[in-house]
């Protein structure tokens, strides 16, 4: 946060507040690392965080990271075999696509209807209200480097 803030990071700021969080440089630096960065490991939110203030500790990162999940400002998922990773996309009960090759995640909409939109047979009594789904497949650039001879499939 070197100089003025940007629009984005007044907008963070406001959103930290409304989510009863105060703000500190920290929160602002890993909340934007994540919005500009969605489905990153904690890893390189904190590499992006550091370009942007200097110094966090990684330990800082994931504290900030488990504040914003828990106040519903990011989501972690954590794809099969692979890091947890955290975006900011929060509230829609949208799903992912993960390539089962290079472990490139994507936003896919919600499968069918408004949440948790899939419904088991049988609830067990539960109430139901989000479905996460993660789709497996391979991505285009795989797809690509595949048919031409220079991927691994």
């Amino acid at each position: 946060m070197r100089g003025s803030p940007t629009p984005m990071e007044t907008d963070d700021a406001r959103r930290l507040r409304a989510a009863g969080l105060r703000v500190t440089t920290p929160r602002l630096a890993v909340l934007g690392a994540v919005r500009e960065g969605p489905h990153a490991t904690v890893e390189e939110i904190a590499v992006r965080a550091r370009e942007r203030v200097g110094t966090v500790s990684t330990q800082g990162v994931y504290d900030v990271l488990h504040a914003l999940a828990k106040a519903g400002l990011a989501r972690r998922i954590e794809p099969a075999g692979s890091a947890a990773r955290y975006e900011a996309r929060v509230g829609d009960n949208h799903h992912h696509l993960v390539c089962r090759i290079c472990g490139d995640v994507a936003d896919v909409d919600c499968a069918v209807g408004h949440a948790p939109c899939l419904n088991p047979g049988d609830a067990a009594g539960y109430v139901i209200d989000e479905a996460d789904v993660t789709y497996w497949g391979i991505c285009p650039a795989c797809q690509t480097s595949t048919r031409d001879g220079s991927g691994v499939a």
